[in-house]
């Protein structure tokens, strides 16, 4: 117990020290001057519209979890999401980090380890799967140029046109391996469970005198079963989650839409996209809440656009305004399940 308390108190100070750390890096000055100038119902609208993506990406967490036949309240659901996603943020790499503390969360809520794992790897990979998807397309309309007016002379044009392919050739590359890597683990979990099987039999081989390493081919075959057989009657709620995925790419970008407008910018397709896909490939770096690649990114973008540097200043401040209050939300989160947890313990001891 001692040393239980030791661990969950060390980590609650690494969690601190890198939210102030994190929240030291934001652009203050510009914060300040952006909040006073958003009124009270760019206000209210902005943040429902941030309400509503989160409340639609637990939504389809839920579908996932009554696909597997363990429904979790949306409530529960959306408390273990944000807290979670104020691990990932606090860590370097805003994609990943809190996972391991939701699959623990789920199954003090009463989920089966298995599902609980099965669960959040079905989430993950709908949203990872999705979200390069959309880059990768983003990526390959600007390759076509599409919604491209930018006007210069031939001379300058070709020059400028010729390096924005090659920037954007870079970043097919990856998009490609990763969307590839993806469909492949997706073909073999499915289709080829049997070469997976074989591999970790090799690995129990090796660790007889383990129990629990010793039936990991076992757990895994079970974790397989239970993916196919959900694959092949929950087809509805996985084209529904799918279709909620899609949604919540919607409002993302109805989002970064509006934030352009609040600081007084009227992009065109072709700038959108430039912006947009400059900013998700920063958030993709090792980086806690991507601090540092994300305004280089904005800078970078609004530069080549010939945007001025005043707007990409008040994007920088109010997204990162967003992310602050996200990221305290997703700490109050945090504290709650730890507190729940806590309590149910208590109860089930008693």
């Amino acid at each position: 117990m001692q040393r239980a308390a030791f661990f969950t108190l060390l980590l609650w100070l690494i969690a601190i020290a890198l939210a102030a750390w994190t929240l030291a890096q934001l652009p203050l000055a510009d914060i300040t001057h952006s909040i006073s100038a958003l009124s009270a119902v760019q206000w209210i609208f902005w943040l429902g519209l941030n309400a509503l993506i989160i409340v639609v990406l637990g939504l389809r967490w839920q579908l996932l979890t009554q696909a597997l036949a363990a429904p979790v309240n949306l409530l529960k659901l959306l408390l273990i999401r944000q807290a979670g996603q104020a691990v990932s943020f606090i860590t370097p790499g805003p994609q990943f980090g809190g996972e391991p503390l939701q699959i623990y969360w789920l199954y003090k809520y009463g989920l089966p380890l298995r599902t609980a794992l099965l669960s959040l790897g079905l989430d993950r990979f709908f949203e990872l799967w999705v979200n390069f998807s959309v880059l990768l397309l983003a990526v390959l309309l600007l390759l076509a140029g599409v919604g491209d007016t930018l006007q210069y002379d031939t001379l300058q044009y070709d020059i400028i046109k010729s390096n924005a392919i090659g920037d954007w050739q870079t970043a097919l590359l990856p998009l490609l391996i990763f969307l590839g890597l993806m469909f492949l683990l997706a073909w073999v979990l499915v289709k080829q469970p049997q070469w997976i099987n074989n591999r970790l039999e090799r690995v129990a081989a090796r660790w007889q005198h383990n129990h629990r390493l010793n039936n990991i081919n076992q757990h895994w075959q079970s974790l397989g079963d239970d993916l196919r057989t959900a694959l092949r009657t929950q087809k509805i709620r996985f084209s529904l989650a799918l279709l909620l995925s899609l949604l919540g790419w919607v409002g993302l970008l109805s989002e970064l839409y509006l934030i352009l407008r609040l600081v007084g910018i009227e992009a065109d397709l072709h700038s959108f996209l430039i912006i947009l896909v400059a900013m998700r490939m920063a958030l993709l770096l090792p980086m806690p809440g991507g601090v540092g690649t994300l305004e280089a990114s904005v800078l970078w973008s609004f530069h080549t656009l010939g945007l001025p540097a005043s707007a990409a200043l008040g994007l920088i401040a109010l997204m990162r305004v967003r992310d602050a209050i996200v990221l305290l939300v997703g700490l109050a989160c945090l504290r709650a399940s730890n507190t729940t947890n806590a309590q149910t313990k208590s109860i089930t001891e008693i």
